[in-house]
């Protein structure tokens, strides 16, 4: 199996394409990469600037260059010695211009006859297909027909074949879909979508053919040697997960396949999954938790008390779930409810809902893992007493056919409910401390213990140790040198409450959830383009759907939260106090970031590193994140580093292209190092500062956690790290290592350890 050492992940678009990625691959064999990890390469909606919306899964993307430039990619990439990991959506593919995905346009013109009706999932028996592209139903009148199609505006629609003739009007009807307006689409649309994007269309891959049609340009690349490794998107929205893993490992056997499965904490992977692990959701929770301080916690909860901000997690989240069922997934829950025939309508849809908003992870696999299930509806029963007979009856149908259309899709759309309702609406009212708000996070749980954090890294050893790990995505809510900021506060959250108050006084927004995330993204970003923090308060006011939404829009709100950055900066005094408190904050922060990066670069798991994060990135949520990447600085520093330079730890951010260049270089030439995990504790009276393990006999990581509480309390003050008998040498700086931490320590706060010769 071509298990990496590590991965890049770089996003292709059309401003940087197959023959830009080749030019950096002389960068990344330089900097110890072992593959690249590409966004999505198949052909996507034109313009597209990540891939995700795949059109045409049979070739590679022409505005990335076409077949010609991946191939050329392909060979670069061999010549280096280094592997291609691709991105795969099977769930769904995008219908936004209709014209542009093939099969989509042959489903419109032909209907349910059509030669790929079955490849989407529809439900046919709702009548004609809906598709809400409309301002409204009205609108209608607004078609007009040119030649053998109907037009609204830039939207172009077949015309089914001998249907021609009287007004648009008239043509529109007789046509095997209806042109409704946009608002119709949540609650009565006709086919599954992606979460609520009526643009992506759900795909049966549960079918061998579809299965076939949509993986085969891929598996072509899998088995020409050209691609090594596959990262499957979103598989919980799947039919069978499982069957659809050992089909996909079936055809490819030999290939490093890692899902994108967020395991809330406890939960784990689905044992029928032969794949090498998750794409690392989990581990970075684990990582950057045991950099956050538990001890904030009472402060961070009054702060947002006393602003205005709930801070009862698991209700807000009920609360956020249940808006997504009862206004966003309206007619995924009718669909399944329906399948409930001798349940009252209204009651079978509100069990539907209930079950969903109670489930304790994002989906279950029936017949594997019923504990889900049951605490699922053990969850609806105690919320909706009053549900039970209707509850008992979903059960049943359940269980007594958990392979069937009911349970498939439930399951499938309670990952729908999840990741909507916590994801993208809980995160950004919850914002307590923000920092915990991540994809697979756990906002309820402020930080991680060392013990904990090193039984989770031994587990992960001893069961998943291909598995990718990761401290930044391009679906992450910030970046993790932002997040790593953005941790320091758990130690002075008093300083920062008195802050937070100040500055609430002189420019606060006037919705306490936004107020509060607005003043932690400020100061864990900056200096930060006004632009840049506009577009993403406005993104996070959307996403609370408190004040105002995609849909609903409040534009006085929005016209606030907009003049809200550059109203901060404008204001000479109030910058001169946030830049002030950043000073206090930005030096732990970049130990902080040191230290969960040399953890994620070392411990169980194949790390894979961010577009540009080997430097300092200061980035948040997509797209802020997909922003381009000056890859010439970056080889700049690194030639000075392979040169000898060891920089200063300050805002160039070269000591962590330092850390990262010796992290992959030493798993690239010596990747038998990298086997095993053992616990290794230091000792003295600041023990609880250092993070420290063994990967191999010959091989120590120590980080240093915590610095601001490290520094109140005098320093390592005698602390020691018992090393294993010889002489020991810092990868990092060249220099023999001492058990003594202040030195260990001195010239940079971690330490990368290898033995004798080794």
């Amino acid at each position: 199996m071509t298990v990496p050492e590590s991965t890049y992940r770089v996003q292709l678009r059309p401003e940087f394409t197959f023959d830009d990625a080749a030019e950096i691959v002389g960068y990344l064999r330089d900097l110890g990469v072992g593959a690249l990890y590409a966004s999505p390469v198949l052909d996507a909606t034109p313009g597209s600037t990540h891939g995700y919306d795949v059109v045409d899964p049979t070739r590679a993307r022409p505005e990335l260059g076409g077949e010609e430039a991946r191939q050329a990619l392909s060979a670069r990439l061999k010549e280096a010695g280094l592997g291609l990991v691709v991105d795969i959506v099977p769930n769904h593919m995008s219908v936004e211009v209709p014209k542009a995905n093939r099969w989509w346009w042959d489903v419109l013109k032909h209907g349910r006859d059509a030669g790929h009706a079955a490849f989407f999932d529809i439900d046919w028996d709702r009548g004609p297909l809906l598709l809400p592209v409309l301002g409204d139903d009205d609108a209608v009148a607004e078609l007009t027909v040119e030649g053998d199609e109907l037009v609204y505006y830039d939207h172009r629609f077949p015309i089914a074949p001998g249907t021609a003739g009287g007004t648009p009007q008239e043509v529109h009807e007789r046509q095997h879909y209806r042109l409704v307006g946009w608002r119709r689409g949540n609650a009565e649309l006709g086919y599954r979508r992606f979460f609520d994007i009526t643009n992506l269309a759900a795909v049966r891959v549960e079918d061998p053919t579809v299965f076939a049609e949509t993986h085969g340009e891929v598996l072509r690349w899998v088995a020409d040697g050209d691609v090594t490794g596959l990262r499957v998107d979103h598989p919980d929205g799947l039919a069978d997960p499982g069957g659809y893993f050992r089909r996909l490992r079936e055809n490819a056997p030999n290939a490093w396949i890692v899902a994108e499965k967020i395991l809330h904490p406890g939960e784990p992977l689905p044992q029928s999954w032969p794949v090498d692990g998750t794409t690392g959701y989990d581990a970075l929770r684990e990582i950057a938790g045991v950099f956050v301080d538990p001890a904030g916690e009472p402060g961070f909860t009054a702060l947002a008390t006393e602003l205005g901000v709930k801070t009862g997690y698991h209700r807000v989240e009920a609360e956020a779930r249940r808006l997504v069922t009862d206004r966003i997934l309206v007619a995924e829950v009718r669909r399944i409810a329906a399948l409930l025939p001798d349940v009252d309508p209204n009651a079978a849809r509100a069990a539907v809902a209930e079950t969903m908003i109670a489930f304790p992870v994002y989906r279950s696999y029936l017949p594997e893992g019923t504990a889900h299930w049951t605490a699922a509806i053990d969850g609806a029963r105690r919320a909706r007493p009053d549900l039970a007979d209707a509850l008992a009856a979903l059960d049943a149908a359940v269980r007594g056919t958990p392979r069937g259309e009911l349970a498939t899709r439930i399951q499938q759309t309670s990952g729908m409910v999840v990741a909507k309702g916590t994801e993208d609406t809980t995160f950004y009212r919850y914002t307590r401390f923000a920092a915990l708000n991540e994809v697979g996070g756990n906002p309820d749980r402020f930080g991680l213990g060392v013990e904990e954090f090193h039984r989770l890294a031994a587990e992960r050893e001893a069961g998943h140790p291909a598995a990718m790990t990761t401290l930044t995505t391009h679906d992450t809510k910030r970046s993790e040198d932002t997040r790593a900021r953005m941790a320091v506060l758990a130690e002075v959250p008093g300083e920062f409450a008195d802050a937070v108050r100040r500055w609430t006084a002189k420019r606060g927004i006037d919705e306490p959830s936004l107020n509060l995330l607005a003043w932690q993204t400020l100061v864990s970003t900056w200096p930060i383009e006004p632009s840049r923090l506009r577009d993403y308060l406005d993104k996070a006011a959307k996403e609370a759907k408190l004040r105002t939404s995609w849909t609903d829009h409040d534009e006085a709100f929005e016209a606030d939260v907009a003049a809200w950055p550059e109203d901060v900066m404008g204001d000479a005094e109030l910058a001169a106090d946030i830049e002030a408190f950043v000073r206090r904050i930005d030096g732990p922060g970049y130990v902080n970031s040191l230290g969960q990066k040399l953890v994620q670069l070392t411990a169980p798991g194949v790390p894979d590193v961010y577009q540009g994060t080997e430097l300092w990135d200061f980035s948040l949520v997509d797209p802020d994140n997909r922003r381009p990447v000056d890859y010439a600085a970056r080889r700049a520093v690194l030639a000075r580093i392979t040169a000898g330079e060891l920089p200063d730890v300050d805002a160039s951010g070269a000591a962590k292209l330092l850390v990262v260049h010796k992290a992959l270089k030493l798993r690239q030439e010596h990747p038998a190092l990298f086997r095993g995990y053992r616990p290794l504790r230091a000792e003295g009276a600041a023990a609880d500062h250092v993070l420290a393990y063994t990967r191999s006999a010959d091989l120590v990581v120590a980080v240093t956690r915590l610095p601001v509480g490290l520094a109140a309390g005098g320093g390592w003050r005698g602390t020691v790290l018992p090393l294993p008998d010889g002489v020991w040498t810092d990868v990092l700086t060249g220099r023999d290592a001492t058990p003594d931490v202040a030195t260990l320590f001195e010239r940079y706060p971690v330490a990368l350890l290898v033995r004798g010769d080794a």
